[in-house]
């Protein structure tokens, strides 16, 4: 089955599962979402698929949905069966979440990473809506996830578990990453990584003079993007840091795949030109044959945290 909708206008629910959140909607086919709800995420393995199902079941009283397609994006390895098997914010291992839906439901399930959603809801409607040769995303938050779209299909590889590419070693005997790895994408890149880099700057005392930065307790990284947005130059270089890193990643990722576009969203985006200007730099300074080539362009996602849930409630329906 390819990734095109369905011809029938009814609409659609998606699900985008995090560690703190469960965000429920319910999406028309053109993208735009009609209702959306939120509810907190059981520490109960057993209970959260209950509260899925209940937020599913009253989206559909709500709006007399009588036999919707359900789309859920979920932070993890997630199998070509729908099968959850790593997610270490979700406490799932080996979990059957899209069997387990199906079955309480009685309604098509289908089941992706939380990324993968993203990317397909910034390629149907968002910022890679006009990239008919295929767009990659890169979301950075708290983790780096990822996705790509080519050929009009989302990218999954050979057991479902593609596009990883946060864990992209790009720094061998780099940080630790929480995969266990060392110099990952993810351990240089992410909301984590530049809180962590912060808070051992203010440690050693290597920041300017006068630093914003050594006046804010248990730094993270939305902390150093406020202070470089009001003009703190240690903060600014952190910033710079971090988007040479991506950069390079940008560039591995481009090498290897030849996107027509490259997405950046997530939490960390909100820095703006402080990281991607930097990012662009390093990028284009290591893209191959940059003079022979059309370089792919490098720009911010367009629908924000609604990405995953209308990605969801898409793929639901392909």
């Amino acid at each position: 089955m390819t990734d095109t909708a369905r011809g029938d206008q009814a609409p659609l629910i998606g699900l985008d599962v995090g560690g703190t959140k469960i965000v429920g909607a319910v999406v028309g086919r053109a993208g735009d979402i009609i209702e959306r709800r939120r509810v907190e995420t059981p520490a109960d393995v057993d209970r959260r698929s209950d509260v899925m199902v209940e937020l599913v079941r009253l989206l559909c009283t709500e709006h007399d949905l009588r036999r919707p397609t359900v789309g859920v994006g979920a932070a993890g390895l997630i199998d070509l069966d729908g099968v959850v098997r790593y997610a270490p914010n979700l406490s799932w291992r080996d979990y059957p979440l899209r069997a387990v839906l199906a079955s309480k439901l009685g309604l098509p399930v289908r089941v992706e990473n939380d990324a993968a959603a993203a990317v397909w809801a910034e390629y149907a409607v968002g910022a890679g809506h006009a990239a008919t040769g295929g767009a990659l995303m890169l979301t950075l938050g708290t983790g780096v996830g990822g996705g790509l779209v080519t050929d009009g299909h989302l990218v999954r590889g050979a057991h479902g578990l593609a596009a990883e590419f946060g864990h992209m070693i790009i720094a061998e005997g780099g940080p630790l990453c929480p995969c266990g790895n060392r110099g990952c994408l993810e351990a240089l890149t992410s909301g984590t990584a530049i809180g962590r880099v912060a808070r051992r700057a203010v440690a050693d005392r290597s920041l300017p003079d006068g630093c914003s930065l050594y006046d804010v307790d248990d730094l993270t990284g939305a902390d150093v993007t406020d202070a470089a947005q009001s003009g703190d130059e240690g903060a600014r270089t952190i910033l710079a840091d971090t988007g040479r890193w991506l950069g390079v990643g940008i560039a591995s990722l481009v090498n290897s795949l030849d996107p027509e576009v490259v997405i950046i969203g997530g939490g960390v985006s909100a820095a703006g030109p402080l990281l991607l200007e930097p990012a662009i730099a390093a990028y284009h300074a290591r893209v191959v044959a940059r003079e022979q080539r059309t370089i792919p362009p490098v720009v911010r996602a367009h629908l924000g945290d609604r990405a995953g849930v209308i990605g969801a409630a898409l793929l639901g329906a392909c």
